[in-house]
This record gives structure tokens, sequence and C-alpha cells, in this order.
């Protein structure tokens, strides 16, 4: 299908719709390139591309997973300044491979996937869009990502709130912090990495914490010139560096599954608190009383020290309630401050549940996950054919990179796209069945981690307190179950 467009501009007809300019969505269209697929879309709702690391812009913002590793395997970059790279750099590198692999021309910026429909007589979906104009493609690849939505508590009397809101997801670098009473609601990834970077600027820091997060020491540094020289020179011995990381990190799986070593990894980190924290009642107020691996593990340096700070005080008492220049804590202390800032996270579970997505014979997606997002290898779900998700749901990782689960799955949505592009076939539906043993197995796996224990509550877990978010076991076992595509796991239909 040679790309077409409608003569007053409002439809768009392709082989493949990407969703998404994150490492998923350009991944995908790099992959299509490669594949000698130049027939595709990309849909991207801001004005640049990016995803995460283009909203994301909070001082302190950067990556929890090494740089070595949180990159493309076919696009290594010997030039990364630090061990773990900061927002501006990855969203650099990201730029960088846009460029490279020429895939600009393909994106469509300031256009708002809102949903899609499939229709069984052409085998193609209509991708519908805020501004109104349509998408036909024979291929859907979801690449939003779970990270884009930010969610906002419910804090009472917050609409009379006088002074300044936002969210770290989209900070406000106008606001000036300098001399300025700070309230920071939430302790999440975002949240330590802003904390340092207020508590220096602002006169006073209020930190309003639910649940203190497990926090280990980040072994930061900068990476010499002379490595980087070696890098670029010898690209061998980057790859080697990256293979070290990436089994370093595949060890850190054990402390979810392992009692032993789990609690190993509790006394590390609550030494680390012994260590930086003097004050007995701030040492245990940031000190977990639920087992690591329930809440994403964090990485600081300088949150404990931040907190030592005589401008900062942490409050887990919540927020009881917002008035025009203060906040009240649920001890009934009145806090006046001028600024509000949520650390608060994101929507990840229900990160789909805005989208109309409707596929066989009427069946809308919501529906299909009503009782909680199921798919087959976190990228197809029955009943919707043609239709793949990229870092779907339990395909999340807590303790090695997602760019390696991202680029497993590109490999096997690449083969279904390049036989339907070719004509070869028309659509591909995992079959149900096999979708509902994977799911068994899925959840099997599950139950035998933290999150089953009794008192676990993190965005990990949906509604019902199902872990819907992360992949259970190694990912070079996940990398081994999607190498190859088992076409006996689907409907397949003639074009």
């Amino acid at each position: 299908m040679v790309q077409r467009q409608s003569p007053d501009q409002s439809r768009y007809e392709t082989s493949v719709v990407i969703v998404g300019t994150g490492f998923s969505g350009l991944g995908m269209a790099i992959k299509l390139k490669q594949a000698g697929i130049d027939d595709f879309i990309v849909l991207e709702k801001n004005a640049d591309l990016g995803g995460t690391w283009r909203d994301n812009t909070y001082p302190g913002c950067a990556c929890d997973v090494p740089s070595l590793m949180y990159s493309f395997s076919f696009e290594q970059n010997p030039d990364w300044s630090r061990l773990f790279a900061e927002q501006g750099e990855i969203n650099d590198y990201l730029s960088y491979c846009a460029d490279k692999y020429e895939v600009r021309d393909h994106v469509h910026y300031g256009v708002e996937f809102t949903g899609a429909e499939y229709d069984e007589q052409s085998k193609t979906w209509l991708v519908t869009t805020g501004d109104g104009t349509e998408y036909v493609g024979r291929a859907l690849v979801s690449g939003v990502g779970a990270l884009h939505i930010p969610s906002y508590p419910d804090l009472p009397g917050v609409q009379d709130f006088e002074g300044e809101i936002f969210h770290s997801a989209q900070w406000n670098h106008d606001y000036d912090l300098r001399g300025k009473r700070v309230a920071v609601v939430g302790t999440g990834a975002s949240a330590i990495q802003f904390v340092p970077r207020v508590a220096e600027q602002a006169d006073e820091l209020h930190l309003f914490q639910r649940t203190p997060p497990w926090i280990q020491p980040k072994p930061d540094r900068p990476i010499p010139e002379a490595v980087q020289k070696v890098f670029r020179r010898v690209p061998l011995v980057q790859r080697a560096a990256r293979v070290a990381m990436y089994w370093t990190l595949e060890a850190r799986f054990f402390a979810v599954f392992n009692k032993r070593l789990g609690k190993a990894a509790e006394w590390l980190s609550k030494r680390y608190i012994r260590k930086t924290i003097s004050d007995p009642k701030l040492r245990e107020a940031v000190t977990p009383d639920y087992s690591m691996g329930c809440k994403r593990i964090l990485l600081s340096s300088d949150y404990y020290p931040a907190l030592n700070r005589p401008n900062v005080d942490v409050d887990t008492s919540g927020v009881a309630e917002v008035r025009k220049n203060s906040v009240v804590t649920g001890d009934g202390q009145e806090h006046e401050v001028d600024a509000i800032i949520y650390g608060t996270g994101f929507h990840v579970t229900d990160a789909y549940d805005h989208l109309a997505i409707v596929g066989r014979e009427g069946r809308k997606l919501q529906d299909s996950w009503r009782e909680g997002a199921e798919t087959y290898l976190g990228i197809t779900v029955s009943g919707f054919p043609n239709l793949f998700f990229l870092l779907g749901p339990n395909t999340g990782l807590g303790h090695n990179s997602v760019v390696f689960m991202i680029e497993s799955q590109l490999n096997y949505v690449i083969d279904c796209i390049r036989r339907i592009h070719k004509g070869e076939i028309g659509q591909v539906d995992v079959r149900q069945p096999v979708q509902d043993a994977f799911s068994r197995e899925l959840h099997s796996e599950l139950g035998d981690g933290v999150w089953s224990q009794g008192g676990c509550r993190s965005w990990y877990l949906d509604e019902n307190g199902v872990n819907r978010t992360l992949w259970p076991g190694f990912t070079w076992k996940y990398w081994m179950r999607t190498r190859k595509v088992d076409y006996s796991d689907y409907e397949v239909a003639p074009r």
C-alpha cells in the first residue's frame, strides 16, 4: 500500500501506523526502514519527538538504568558523558537516531491518537485523532508507553489554592523557586531526583510522603574521555562492557524473588539510611515497612542528604486539606506555601482506558480488559488483529533496561508486519486459548514475587491488586520467547 492522502488532507492511507516517538515508536520506525518498508506514518501528539524524555524536564531528571544499557543495541553511543545519562542527553540520542535513520519525514506532529477501529472486510485499521484527521493502515503499532499521563492526587480544596501548582512531568521553568515556600507531594522516582534541586533554592520545602521508597546509592560518575575514545575506536569494547552491564543488572532480579537476597539488599539500604540520616525520627520516617521490590527500587546519592537540610521537613500524616495559601496536614498543622509540586507519577495500569480501540465484531479493548489488561507476550490481544503493543502490559521491568524488552518486541513485530506488507498474509490474531494459557503462566510466576505478599501497594498493581506491569522473569527468557513468531499461536487469514 502506497502512502496516500485525500484531497482535503483529512485522511491518509499507509501500510503501518505507529503511535508515539519514544524508544518504542522510533525503534519501530527504524526497524521498518531496515526491513526496506518506507510506507508508514508515525503519529506524535506533541511538536517534537522523544516521548518521556522530551516531556520530563524537571531539575535533576536522569535515567536510573546505566547508559550503556539504556540505548539501542544496534546504535550504541560511545559519547555518553555519564554512567547514568541525564534527560537532555537521552533526548539528544533519540533525535540523533531519528536523523541517522531518516524517520523524521514519516512523523506527523501535533496529532493525538484517540482511538482505532478494525475493518474485517478490508483488514485495515481506521485510526482517529484529536483534530479529526483519519489514518488507515494494515497494521497498527502502539508505542505510547505508560509514563505519559500524569497522575494527580485528589486533595480537598486544591481548586482554591492561589499559588503555583504543577506536576513534575509538566515542570514550570518560568516559576522561580528561589525564596519560595514549596510543598512537594509524593516521593517516587521523579521526586527523589528533583527534591534535592528544589531544596537548594526554596526557603522552605515541605515534603508530604505517603510511603517511603527503598533507595540505594546511585553509583553515577562521569565517563572519562579516554574511555569514550576507546569506545569510538573499538566498538567491540563497548559491546563487551554492555554485556557485562546487562548481566550485572539481570542479577538484581534475585532481590525480588529470593527472600534471603532480598533481606540482604534491605539491610544494605537500611545501613545507607543510618549512614546518611542522623535524626532518629527522620530515619524512621524514611525507612520502608514493606519488602524491597514491591515498589520500584530507586537510586539516589543526594536525596537523603537533602532531607537533612534545615529548610526541609518530611510529613507523613498526609494532606488533609489545601487552602488558599496553605496546606493542612492530617495532624492539624497548617503550612503556608507559595507553590505545590506533584511528584505523584503517572497512570500506568489504566493508561489505555481513555482510548476507543475496537477490534473484530465490535469488541472494545476496555471490555476485553475490564478485569485487567491481558495480552500474549505483552504484544498482541485476541480479537484485535494486526494490532501490536510495544512495552505493553507485563513487559515493564524493575531490574534491567526496558529498551532490551522493546528491542525483543520490535524483532517479533517486524516479522509479522513484513509478511503483512508483502501480502503473504492479511491478518494475524492471537488465539484466545493461547492468550489465556500465557496469562495463567504469567500470573502464576508473579505469585512467587513480593507483589503477592500482604501489604504491597504499588503502581505496578491494578485496582484489584494484580500486577499488570512487570515481567516476572529474567529478560533473557523474554528474548528467547520472542525471537521467532510461532504462527500456530495465531489465526492467520489471507489477504
